[in-house]
């Protein structure tokens, strides 16, 4: 149940924070949303049996911190070879390895490359990912697995089943 009321306080959270709005119909409506994604989420049984949910969460602003850095960065390096007087690009497509253990973890690494400019996913599959790259800089930056193992540290630890209660058993 402590997970519950944890979901529903983090769900309202983000709604009061995005929202920007304190209004009670807003607020209401707010609580009224979380309050039934919580029990949408119950009835679904997801929570109890990923107990460590929130897993290494807290290392999520530290990366998108990370992300953000190379999008920048990226967004440079892209900008100078398209504005250059001779279009000097060299554009690859091949599968870069992913050693993500869940599919939020994967979906996660290939948003990731996506949004990092220069480059794009078009395959997702377990183990790896294709990748298509407009230099061979860009996927030699992707195969260096900086990326990779920056998304891995975020994810939650690989779930376990719950233990059944006795009443269950």
């Amino acid at each position: 149940m402590l997970h519950a009321v944890g979901l529903f306080a983090v769900l309202f959270g983000t709604w009061v924070i995005l929202s920007g709005h304190f209004t009670p119909f807003l607020l209401i409506s707010g609580a009224v949303c979380a309050a039934l994604t919580v029990a949408i989420t119950l009835r679904m049984d997801l929570l109890d049996r990923r107990r460590d949910f929130l897993g290494r969460v807290w290392r999520l602003p530290f990366y998108w911190l990370w992300l953000a850095g190379q999008i920048i960065l990226w967004a440079l390096i892209v900008s100078r070879k398209v504005l250059a007087p001779r279009l000097d690009i060299d554009p690859v497509l091949e599968r870069v390895p992913s050693s993500q253990r869940s599919d939020l973890g994967r979906v996660m690494y290939a948003n990731s490359i996506t949004l990092t400019p220069g480059t794009l996913s078009t395959d997702v599959r377990e183990g790896e990912i294709e990748v298509h790259a407009l230099t061979q800089a860009a996927m030699e930056d992707l195969k260096s697995d900086d990326m990779d193992r920056r998304v891995s540290a975020t994810e939650a630890a690989p779930h376990k089943p719950a233990e059944p209660t006795e009443g269950e058993r």
